[in-house]
């Protein structure tokens, strides 16, 4: 199957990749007024329903100590509202 028909396979997930503008823009919206842990994405991997699920790799620190670690910030953007996050997994 290639890339493309995976992309366009509903209900699957894709494979992480580098985020675009509009990965970004869902992050930055769902995370806005979030405080404490600092996550910083970087890739995602979307799949589409009934809306769209993003999973954002990241790196988490909460400053000002030094200490960062990976998580799973995920997000869900509904076809009509505002994206909100829906759970986040250290790994």
């Amino acid at each position: 199957m290639s890339t493309e028909q995976e992309q366009a396979l509903v209900g699957g997930w894709t494979a992480f990749h580098p985020l675009t503008p509009e990965d970004k823009k869902v992050f930055e919206e769902a995370m806005h007024g979030f405080v404490g842990v600092v996550y910083t994405p970087l890739e995602v991997s979307t799949q589409v329903v009934n809306g769209v699920n993003y999973r954002y790799k990241c790196s988490a620190s909460m400053p000002p100590s030094e200490v960062i670690w990976q998580a799973i910030v995920e997000i869900y953007q509904p076809i009509d509202g505002k994206p909100h996050v829906v759970g986040i997994t250290r790994i």
